[in-house]
C-alpha cells in the first residue's frame, strides 16, 4: 500500500481489534464515490464506534486530515467515514454480510490485510 492515509486507516483498524479487513481500489473504473473502500467489521455497536472513533484521531494526529463526513454514529451499525478519494466502511459483521460490498465491487482489486 503506498497510499499514506489507507496505511494509517488500516492501523488504526488494526489497533482496535477490527476484524477482516478489506481494501477495494476502486481506480479502474468510471464514475465513482471514491478511489478506495475500506472496510473492516466488528462484533458491537461499541466497538464499531470505538474504531471509527480511533480512525479519526489518529489520521488526524498523524496525516492532520479530518473526514469531509461522518456518517451512521446513532446507531453504529454501519459508520462511514469519508476522506474524498478513501471511504472507510466500519460495520457490525451481520450488517457488513448483509450489505456485501465487497461482492458488488467483484470486479475490483480486493486486497485482505492480514493481522
Amino acid at each position: 500500500m503506498e497510499n499514506k492515509l489507507i496505511e494509517r486507516i488500516v492501523a488504526s483498524i488494526a489497533e482496535k481489534k477490527g476484524n477482516d479487513i478489506t481494501v477495494i481500489d476502486l481506480q479502474g473504473f468510471d464514475h465513482t464515490i471514491a478511489d478506495f473502500f475500506v472496510i473492516a467489521d466488528a462484533t458491537t455497536h461499541i466497538q464499531v464506534k470505538a474504531i471509527a472513533d480511533h480512525i479519526e484521531r489518529q489520521v488526524s494526529k498523524a496525516l492532520k486530515i479530518r473526514p469531509a463526513g461522518v456518517e451512521g454514529e446513532e446507531n453504529a451499525q454501519w459508520i462511514l467515514l469519508d476522506y474524498g478519494d478513501v471511504i472507510v466502511h466500519v460495520f457490525q459483521q451481520p450488517v457488513r454480510e448483509y450489505y456485501d460490498i465487497e461482492g458488488l465491487w467483484a470486479d475490483a482489486p480486493i486486497q485482505k490485510i492480514e493481522q
